[in-house]
């Protein structure tokens, strides 16, 4: 039998390593159980009873709580598309004010986090070398 894959799954165990490695201690990076992925009858109640406890259709998969910011991030392959239900919750969380970000990549993952201004403890070093061959505009002169 041919293990199907789980781009999404693995994605996102990787996403969460980096993000507990890149935010700042103390940060909170939470996954949200969201759905029942059990077919028939039982799954329908099992799912009927999360509603019931508060589960949001389309929520993130990704909860990031950091230096008083909030960040969702949704998880998808290089080819998923959001569901109508994820769309409607990427409006109503942008609209209350809160981030929210879609991630296919490692790459998207950190750069959703510079972009909602969240604190890392990543130095990229391609900022460092460019911020030294700025020239001091009083002098003409790199910068040291």
């Amino acid at each position: 039998m041919k293990r199907r894959g789980t781009p999404e799954a693995d994605l996102q165990r990787a996403v969460v390593v980096a993000l507990r490695f890149a935010l700042p201690k103390g940060a909170i990076v939470h996954h949200c159980v969201n759905e029942v992925t059990e077919a028939g009858p039982r799954g329908a109640r099992r799912q009927a009873i999360l509603v019931g406890m508060g589960v949001h259709p389309g929520f993130a998969d990704l909860i990031v709580l950091c230096d008083g910011r909030v960040l969702f991030l949704e998880l998808k392959s290089l080819k998923g598309r959001l569901s109508p239900a994820q769309e409607g919750f990427r409006d109503a969380v942008l609209a209350l004010g809160f981030g929210w970000a879609l991630v296919r990549t490692m790459d998207d993952a950190l750069g959703a986090l510079a972009d909602h201004g969240l604190t890392t403890r990543v130095v990229q070093t391609g900022e460092q070398s460019t911020q030294r061959d700025v020239a001091d505009t009083s002098t003409g002169r790199a910068a040291p």
